[in-house]
């Protein structure tokens, strides 16, 4: 399976009508395929979304999108409203939960790790063994490597019922000294760059 991570940024004040008319264009778009999650920020960058399509390759990603546009209103018109847009092909950890419709946040955490070249499976070995004591405290629904688009990333993703969920969770996993991962002697690696987010879900994401 594979994730597109599709990351727009829009014109300020330009959020409510872009969410509107995807919301919109959702309904006949997802005969096609389903949404994982269609996130907007709330914390970090401004005016930006992202939404989430699993596909099972490239191949079926491709088949689907054309067949989308072929079908017309799709894309949603919301050209007007984009400044950028990126997307990103990626790989979930064979460990990784899947992105399935529920209601578990309201509060999204999107962290972005930039990775040195060829340290995707010492992040992974490092990751893995410390999760399950983290995963205790609160749960992870994501943990992706990039494949596509920029490379070298590492994303995971939270739930949270509050942000002070969140500050008491992140106090908590700190303390228990298991948290945050350290790189094992034998298998370092290096953090280049880190970023996150404090996300939000649309009305019409599956995610919530």
């Amino acid at each position: 399976m594979i994730y597109e991570m599709r990351t727009y940024d829009l014109k300020p004040r330009s959020l409510p009508e872009v969410l509107k008319r995807f919301g919109e264009g959702y309904e006949k778009r997802k005969q096609f395929s389903p949404l994982a999650a269609f996130w907007y920020t709330e914390i970090g960058p401004l005016n930006q979304i992202i939404h989430v399509w699993p596909y099972k390759d490239l191949a079926e990603r491709a088949r689907i999108r054309a067949e989308a546009v072929a079908a017309g209103g799709w894309p949603p018109k919301t050209s007007e409203f984009i400044l950028s847009m990126q997307s990103d092909i990626m790989i979930p950890w064979d460990n990784s939960p899947l992105l399935e419709p529920g209601e578990v946040g309201p509060i999204f955490e999107m962290r972005t790790y930039t990775m040195s070249p060829g340290d995707g499976p010492r992040v992974q070995k490092a990751w893995s063994a410390a999760l399950p004591a983290r995963q205790k405290i609160s749960p992870v629904i994501a943990t992706w490597f990039s494949e596509l688009g920029g490379l070298n990333k590492f994303v995971h993703i939270w739930p949270y019922k509050s942000l002070q969920h969140r500050s008491d969770a992140r106090a908590q996993a700190i303390a228990s000294g298991t948290w945050p991962p350290s790189a094992a002697p034998d298998a370092p690696y290096t953090t280049v760059a880190q970023e996150n987010k404090i996300l939000l879900a649309a009305p019409f994401s599956p995610l919530k």
